[in-house]
């Protein structure tokens, strides 16, 4: 049997590179890093925002394929993450992984790593509450929302006391209870650690300095979820200092939709403290607020970094896939909206890279479209593991050899509607018969609805959407 890795590159033409990967494969499979960053959006360096400050992840991105059109299938934390950790079409709420927990059919994706002989390990927020437990405070061990998937379950609380604590915790502690009471951004003079990421950080490396003890004898799946930038936009002073007088480009396409769309009012923003200022109607509120975000860019970037750093010193990036993947997108302005939950393509896009030893043409980004639902057997077949025959998606291995390989359409949904990117439109379609058709090969882009212009496009669009949501494929 081939070795994983190995089996699907051209011996005539990567003879060399085949050598240097395969060395560390043929005897062990190889070990799965997934770092999950929530409400990250493609504003990063290596995907073309040029004034971002993301060293560690643009690093990674030249190692690897950076996936320039990934979409998510929910713009929200709980949905999103259930397609990452089932391969499935799902629910759209942010319960969809305990409703799922209820009765578990089919394996998820750690535990059918974890059922091949892999040690799997999450620490952080993977899936929608951090340490993956419920309860008033998150920490009810006795209701996982992922039955039978993980080894160990982590979240290290620190002075925030409890899971629920540290999703929403600010400098030294401070915990949301009433968000009006709560700064909707703060820059703190401190360490990492004065942020709850900073303690997730601490714990995936002390689990990395273990699992590297067990290298060669049993791989590991080991995931870790960054919180920030996730509301509210607290990191420490040292990363968001850079943009303070930073002048970041203009917001395209600021202003509220007509018509029916899924725009919202911003509530999950506007209920934070915010000084009785807008970001719509406040310009100079709205730049601080963009520079603050991407300050919690860049402290999620320095602590990706440290991870990154960790495996290489213990000598396992040779045997190891990683992949970085951000959760959904998140506007900031466009269309009138500060947050994620719309259909529109600000909160639906995120940042994803896949990085392994011998991948061809390391570092070459591809514009092909893929979804969330893909990873799942793309890194079972990475991995070597056969893929199991429930998944929605379908393996990105082509295009992890040819950047210029053909992608396929993405499907989301939220609620109320449901919609389809390809590879030039968007169709947006409601539950009240309503739908939204937009052409991105027009600078009016998500802003000019040709609804009714276009039957025939319509009706293929919609076709393809409702095959795919109710077969699977």
């Amino acid at each position: 049997m081939p070795p994983p890795l190995c089996k699907f590159l051209c011996l005539p033409a990567f003879i060399t590179t085949l050598l240097v990967a395969c060395h560390g494969y043929g005897l062990n499979k190889p070990n799965v890093l997934l770092i999950c960053v929530d409400d990250l959006r493609p504003e990063l360096n290596c995907f073309g925002a040029s004034y971002v400050k993301s060293p560690n992840i643009d690093k990674l991105a030249a190692q690897g394929r950076p996936f320039h059109r990934h979409y998510v299938q929910a713009p929200t934390c709980g949905a999103s993450r259930y397609t990452l950790l089932t391969g499935k079409y799902g629910p759209s709420s942010n319960h969809a992984l305990f409703i799922r927990s209820q009765e578990v059919k089919q394996p998820s994706f750690p535990a059918w790593f974890r059922k091949n002989g892999y040690l799997s390990v999450s620490v952080g927020k993977v899936s929608h509450h951090p340490g993956g437990r419920g309860g008033p405070d998150w920490n009810d061990g006795a209701k996982p929302e992922m039955p039978d998937s993980w080894d160990r379950h982590l979240l290290p609380a620190g002075p925030w006391q409890h899971p629920r604590g540290v999703m929403h915790g600010l400098a030294n502690g401070e915990i949301r209870k009433n968000a009006k009471d709560m700064d909707v951004y703060q820059a703190f003079d401190g360490p990492d650690a004065a942020y709850p990421d900073g303690l997730i950080t601490e714990e995936a490396l002390r689990q990395l300095d273990d699992l590297g003890k067990q290298a060669g004898k049993e791989p590991f799946f080991l995931a870790v979820g960054i919180i920030r930038p996730h509301l509210p936009f607290g990191a420490p002073l040292r990363y968001v200092k850079p943009y303070l007088k930073t002048q970041l480009p203009p917001t395209p396409h600021p202003l509220k939709p007509s018509g029916k769309t899924t725009w919202h009012g911003s509530g999950e923003f506007m209920k934070y403290n915010r000084w009785k200022r807008n970001p719509n109607t406040d310009a100079d509120f709205a730049l601080e607020v963009r520079r603050h975000y991407a300050g919690c860019v860049t402290y999620a970037d320095a602590l990706v970094g440290r991870i990154l750093d960790k495996l290489d010193q213990l000598k396992l990036r040779d045997n190891t896939i990683v992949i970085l993947w951000g959760d959904h997108g998140w506007h900031l302005g466009e269309h009138g909206i500060w947050g994620k939950h719309a259909l529109f393509e600000e909160s639906l896009r995120s940042p994803l890279i896949i990085s392994y030893p011998g991948i061809p043409q390391a570092g070459k980004p591809t514009h092909s479209i893929v979804e969330t639902l893909d990873l799942f057997p793309t890194v079972c077949e990475l991995a070597g593991l056969k893929i199991p025959d429930s998944l929605d998606g379908q393996s990105l291995l082509p295009i992890l050899k040819n950047p210029k390989a053909k992608g396929h359409p993405a499907i989301s949904y939220r609620g109320n509607a449901q919609t389809i990117r390809t590879r030039t439109h968007r169709l947006i379609v409601h539950k009240n018969g309503e739908f939204e058709l937009y052409d991105h090969r027009s600078p009016d882009a998500e802003t000019k609805n040709l609804a009714g212009s276009q039957p025939k496009l319509f009706a293929q669009l919609n076709k393809t959407l409702s095959t795919r949501l109710n077969t699977g494929n």
